[in-house]
C-alpha cells in the first residue's frame, strides 16, 4: 500500500482502497445495522466487506461519526497496519477512564 492520495478538487485526503482500519480499530458507540449496540474498538465493523470497503457508505444508515472522519496522514501513515496501529494507541489514549 501507499501513502494517501490528495484529491486537490475536493480539499481532501482520500482513504486508502483495501485499507479498514478505522472500521477495525474505532470504537462506535451508535447503531450500525448488524450492530445495533455499536462496535468496540478492535473488532471489524460488520459493514466491511471482503476487500475492506464500507457498504453503507454513503448512505443513510450509515453513522454520523464514520462520515465525519476524514483520513489524514498522520492519522493513516504509509500502509494499512500503520492506520491499524495509529488508530488503536489514539483509541486507548482517549478512552474513558473506569
Amino acid at each position: 500500500m501507499s501513502a494517501l492520495a490528495y484529491d486537490a478538487a475536493s480539499g481532501r485526503y482520500a482513504c486508502r482502497a483495501g485499507c479498514g482500519a478505522c472500521c477495525i480499530a474505532l470504537s462506535i458507540s451508535s447503531p450500525i445495522p448488524g450492530m445495533p449496540q455499536g462496535k468496540p474498538a478492535g473488532v471489524r465493523c460488520l459493514q466491511l466487506t471482503a476487500d475492506n470497503r464500507c457498504a453503507i457508505f454513503g448512505r443513510p444508515e450509515r453513522p454520523a461519526v464514520c462520515d465525519r472522519l476524514r483520513p489524514l496522514p498522520e492519522m493513516c501513515g504509509e500502509s494499512a497496519a500503520e492506520a491499524l496501529a495509529h488508530i488503536a494507541r489514539l483509541e486507548a489514549a482517549t478512552r474513558p477512564a473506569g
